[in-house]
């Protein structure tokens, strides 16, 4: 006698508990630091000159060799987590991290200074793939994971807004080696309760991690985000051609690399899957023009509007707001419409924001930034927390760090990208509209110097009443169309990433259901 099986029933993925949550709280801690440590040193860049004098090459490199080696390191510090253990790392990199804070604070030599601030962006690379790898394992209900993961990019949306303010306020009372002692007891607190809050996960059958393919990996971004930083700010000469081309070739040679070998440090696999697919690219193209108007509205406000350094850092603050506000709301918004549907609404959002901050050139123009970036921070929201969400749950779990790893660098690159592009074409509009405006008779070396609206507000000082307040006039009008330029772009892009998420990212059969997961291997 035959008997019928029994019905399959799905079980469901264990509901994390209070322990899982206060872990949470503890990683998100160095992720707000992480963010702080990236804002808070402009703000000390002129004590720091003062008093350890460092060349223009110099000054340059302390302020961008954190970043560079954050993103060049990314993907490596991601398998290294799935190889020898997530929280392993996370420890790792957080005492690394105290340990280059102290030596940046006491460091006496720009030479040193730059030292450790290398080190930092290798201690910091750990923290994003360690962090958002952990979230994956410790928070397997959906629903849940959607929410840790809103609170893991509020973090670093506080720490970017705060990051000025709490600079100002440290360098109002102590030395500018204060910014990086701040860092440290927040390591230690890391320190000391993660190994008892934080669970550990590692791919037991991960292979040799391949040093030739984090050659290749380090050397493909370093040299493409030098060579995009360079662009943006108008050095298109033979070091920039070089840099690309190094950095293509490495790209190339890297991605055929892991093609060959067992254990790569990039999956390509799931790239096959188009809700990855999807993501990724809409992630990317969100921090493309994300950071490509960002860069232009300190200036807006200070050198437009006229606004006093710490009046124009109030006026960001709305903005990260709606991105903490956007990031909480997410889970319950995908819950009700899916996943798909609160991205693509996001970006329309988003979208409607570059639409109104592209109306600045008016009387109101301070409230219709402020409305726009806050619309913004409220659009681009989903697409970061449930663009990440749906490319950590479409890799396997013993990959969740390369994963991780791979969506931040796709921000990293895709933000310098945009900082290059917007940049470059701001300043091409900025000199085209200048033409013919400047006083006849200038000397050449003054011509060069109002190619900026920096440079031009300046050299008016020195000119008659009457003529500065022309140079002024069309320095700032000019500013203000090529940002506007840059507003719509930014709309085009976000309706164009609308129209590939409604395309590519199906929506479930009904709210709630979990995205497709990669089948284990």
């Amino acid at each position: 006698m035959s008997h019928a099986a029994p019905p399959h029933t799905e079980i469901a993925p264990a509901r994390a508990t209070r322990r899982e949550w206060t872990a949470l709280a503890v990683i998100a801690l160095p992720c707000l630091v992480y963010a702080m440590d990236l804002t808070v040193l402009n703000l000390a860049l002129p004590a720091i000159s003062a008093n350890l004098r460092p060349s223009a090459s110099e000054l340059l490199w302390i302020v961008d060799i954190y970043g560079f080696m954050v993103a060049g390191l990314l993907i490596t510090m991601g398998t290294l987590g799935d190889k020898i253990g997530r929280r392993r790392l996370l420890m790792i990199g957080a005492a690394a991290f105290a340990a280059a804070s102290v030596a940046a604070a006491l460091s006496t030599t720009a030479t040193a200074l730059i030292a450790t601030r290398a080190l930092l962006g290798v201690a910091g690379a750990t923290l994003a793939p360690s962090t958002l790898s952990l979230i994956s394992n410790m928070f397997r209900d959906e629903r849940q994971r959607r929410v840790a993961i809103g609170i893991w990019i509020s973090s670093y949306s506080v720490g970017s807004a705060i990051g000025p303010l709490v600079g100002g306020v440290v360098l109002q009372y102590f030395a500018w080696p204060a910014i990086f002692w701040a860092a440290v007891p927040v390591m230690l607190l890391l320190l000391a309760v993660g190994p008892f809050l934080l669970p550990e996960y590692r791919d037991r059958d991960a292979g040799r991690l391949d040093l030739g393919s984090v050659a290749l990996s380090l050397g493909a971004v370093l040299a493409g985000v030098f060579a995009l930083k360079q662009a943006a700010e108008g050095h298109l000469g033979l070091l920039t051609g070089v840099a690309a081309l190094s950095g293509l070739a490495a790209g190339i040679a890297f991605v055929r690399r892991q093609r060959r070998i067992a254990y790569p440090l990039l999956d390509l696999a799931l790239f096959a899957q188009p809700r990855f697919a999807a993501a990724i690219c809409t992630y990317a193209l969100t921090s493309f023009a994300m950071f490509g108007v960002y860069i232009f509205i300190s200036q807006y406000l200070q050198l437009v509007l006229g606004l006093s350094p710490l009046v124009a850092g109030i006026c960001t603050v709305p903005w990260a707001l709606s991105f903490v506000l956007g990031s909480m709301l997410t889970p319950v918004l995908a819950q009700r419409w899916s996943a798909s549907n609160t991205m693509i609404g996001g970006l329309v959002v988003a979208a409607s924001g570059f639409a109104v901050t592209s109306l600045l050139d008016g009387s109101h123009g301070l409230a219709a930034l402020i409305v726009g970036m806050t619309l913004m921070g409220i659009g681009m929201a989903p697409v970061f927390t449930l663009g990440n969400d749906i490319v950590i749950g479409s890799a396997p779990p013993e990959r969740a760090g390369a994963a991780s790893a791979l969506s931040e660098t796709s921000s990293e690159l895709s933000g310098a990208l945009g900082i290059a592009v917007f940049g470059s074409m701001a300043t091409g509009l900025y000199r085209a509209g200048m033409g013919g405006q400047l006083p006849a008779g200038l000397p050449s070396a003054s011509v060069e110097q109002a190619a900026t609206l920096g440079g031009a507000l300046t050299l008016a000082d020195s000119l008659p009443a009457p003529l500065a307040e022309s140079l002024r006039l069309a320095a700032r009008t000019t500013f203000v169309d090529g940002l506007q330029t840059a507003t719509v772009l930014g709309t085009l892009i976000m309706v164009g990433s609308a129209l590939m998420a409604w395309r590519m990212l199906r929506p479930p059969s009904g709210p709630g259901l979990p995205a497709p997961v990669a089948p284990p291997r």
